[in-house]
């Protein structure tokens, strides 16, 4: 049964990264309380929160600690121990449940429900085995993606393979899990739809993101997609489908390619806010974060509105310092910097949204900067 929670009482998050601090600092708008749990002490959730429990994600006493303290618990990660949190879901108020997180943190149940919620996938195969992936991947054919079924992002536990000779690479991925061997589909970009829903079934979609990676971390998202209406329109009808399918509390990011003909192929599910939504903030009458705490709490949903096309920038471990020393030259950016202290290479650190009514003129200026330079030699 849906409930609504109301202001100061108190969100629970599994998670303290920044995707749980940016929610809580929406939450915090509308008076709620917040309470993480997260293994670090300093984390950028943890930084924003009224009580912190630092605890690993399925300690059983940590868990229960969050039960007692908060009126409703989310998640701003899948890769969380479900065991632990179908037990929380028996003892705490979870409108997301915990069968969501069960299904899209195995790529295995994830592709099974896209198809039975009537969405396309790449064909694909599932190997138990290195041996039985020798023995089907010519269902397949090359070149293809191996993918581990659990784990992996931002292309880690993934290994493309070009020929027969390659088989051996994708080897070492069964010592951590069954694997999913996908047919490489020709896609002419990659795009993202978030969608969220709440318990009564209220359903709304932010506007379609074009999606550029650099070394399978996510760069750019520009808004909206360069994408004709119709292949919009297959993205929007698609994510509602999977949201509905799957009774959706909450967010789910779907990520798709769209083909050379402008039909899409839906890539992977990710069932919380996401790096590709970042824009919302400042781009949209209503953030994903902001739309995430109604849902979970129960309120309406807004309909979200793009106030003005925009650009969203990764700000990685390498780029803070470049970034830092730019700042009185980009009065028109807004800088978001997520409170990790450690600007590791690769590690994201923050993002950088820009307001634009003129996308191309704004991607050149984002490359003149010489800001995230080091990324364009291997830019995909």
């Amino acid at each position: 049964m849906t409930r609504m929670i109301l202001p100061g009482q108190t969100i629970g998050i599994i998670g303290g990264g920044q995707l749980g601090r940016m929610m809580a600092l929406s939450a915090k708008e509308a008076g709620f309380k917040i309470a993480v749990l997260e293994p670090a002490m300093d984390s950028p959730c943890g930084q924003v929160a009224d009580i912190r429990i630092v605890a690993s994600y399925d300690d059983e006493a940590a868990l229960e600690e969050l039960a007692e303290v908060s009126d409703v618990i989310t998640f701003e990660f899948e890769n969380i121990d479900y065991a632990g949190l179908k037990r929380l879901t028996e003892i705490a108020y979870v409108p997301q449940g915990a069968e969501l997180v069960r299904i899209t943190q195995n790529r295995v149940t994830e592709k099974a429900a896209i198809v039975e919620a009537g969405c396309p996938v790449a064909p694909y195969i599932v190997a138990e085995t290195f041996e039985e992936l020798v023995g089907q991947i010519d269902q397949i054919g090359y070149p293809c993606i191996v993918k581990t079924a659990r784990g992996g992002y931002d292309g880690k536990g993934q290994q493309q393979l070009n020929s027969k000779e390659d088989l051996p690479l994708a080897k070492n991925l069964f010592g951590h899990s069954v694997c999913v061997a996908e047919g490489f589909v020709p896609f002419e970009k990659e795009i993202s739809v978030i969608v969220q829903r709440n318990g009564n079934g209220e359903t709304y979609c932010l506007p379609v993101g074009e999606n550029i990676h650099v070394n399978h971390i996510l760069h750019e998202t520009i808004v909206p997609a360069r994408i004709t209406d119709l292949t919009y329109e297959r993205a929007i009808e698609a994510a509602k489908k999977i949201a509905n399918h799957l009774q959706l509390v909450g967010t789910l990011a779907v990520e798709m390619f769209v083909l050379e003909d402008g039909q899409i192929v839906i890539n992977e599910l990710a069932p919380r806010p996401h790096n590709s939504g970042h824009y919302s903030i400042e781009a949209c009458n209503v953030s994903q974060f902001t739309q995430h705490i109604r849902a979970v709490c129960g309120w309406p949903l807004r309909e979200p509105n793009l106030l003005q096309p925009s650009i969203m920038v990764n700000v990685l471990g390498q780029h803070v310092v470049p970034l830092t020393n730019s700042i009185a030259k980009h009065p028109d950016w807004s800088i978001h910097l997520y409170g990790k202290t450690q600007a590791k290479v690769n590690r994201k650190m923050g993002h950088v949204t820009i307001l634009t009514d003129d996308l191309d003129n704004t991607l050149n200026k984002i490359e003149e900067s010489g800001i995230w330079s080091e990324s364009k030699e291997t830019k995909q």
